[in-house]
């Protein structure tokens, strides 16, 4: 089975990304590493789930087209998000408004509880992370074409969406941290069937595990 969209990026980012990401929160690489590997299939996760409704593929991939298929080497972004730089390229804030909407707080606390980080920290690195996530899905989609990648038909809405409902449906499958915390995120709709309390007992050995 071919690498998850998740593990291709989370790759992509050890090394001297996650140096920098770690130095900008404060934190450890081993910490920081473990909290990544959770919030980039929260994130993958929230965008499978919005893609799953055509209009929702529909406008992910225009922001993709317009915004981030000439966004360059995803070092050279980081550099820009983490270095403060105004675009929409780098407004994490507002990435995650659209991804999560209303269930943002829940998601950045969830993520803070599950990787000790704490809800200001994991939302700080959710805000880091999700430039990231859209960039590299721009360059799956539109610049790798016919290389054996994921856009190897032309790219289109409908295939982004099929790409993006595959990797919700891994992540889920996966489990762990980011499974779970996926799951908990999108699908408590106050019915109290799962909440994250409940989660994090049942997930706390979590972090020992496999992504």
């Amino acid at each position: 089975m071919a690498s998850s969209l998740t593990d291709q990026l989370f790759e992509q980012l050890s090394g001297a990304p996650l140096q920098q990401i770690s130095s900008q929160l404060g934190v450890g690489q081993a910490q920081t590493a473990g909290a990544i590997s959770a919030a980039l299939p929260l994130l993958l996760g929230a965008l499978g789930r919005n893609a799953s409704q055509p209009q929702g593929a529909e406008a992910l991939f225009g922001a993709l087209q317009k915004d981030f298929a000439g966004a360059g080497d995803l070092g050279g972004l980081l550099g820009a998000v983490l270095g403060g730089a105004q675009s929409r390229q780098t407004n994490g804030a507002g990435i995650l408004d659209h991804v999560f909407g209303g269930q943002q707080p829940r998601a950045e606390a969830g993520l803070g509880q599950a990787t000790g980080l704490g809800g200001d920290k994991a939302g700080q690195l959710m805000k880091i992370l999700a430039p990231i996530v859209l960039a590299f899905l721009a360059r799956q989609m539109f610049q790798n074409k016919g290389a054996g990648t994921l856009a190897e038909s032309d790219p289109s809405a409908q295939l982004l969406g099929s790409i993006l409902g595959q990797e919700q449906q891994q992540v889920r499958q996966q489990g762990g941290v980011g499974g779970g915390l996926l799951g908990a995120v999108l699908d408590q709709d106050g019915d109290g069937q799962l909440g994250l309390g409940d989660l994090l007992r049942i997930g706390g050995g979590l972090l020992g595990g496999k992504r």
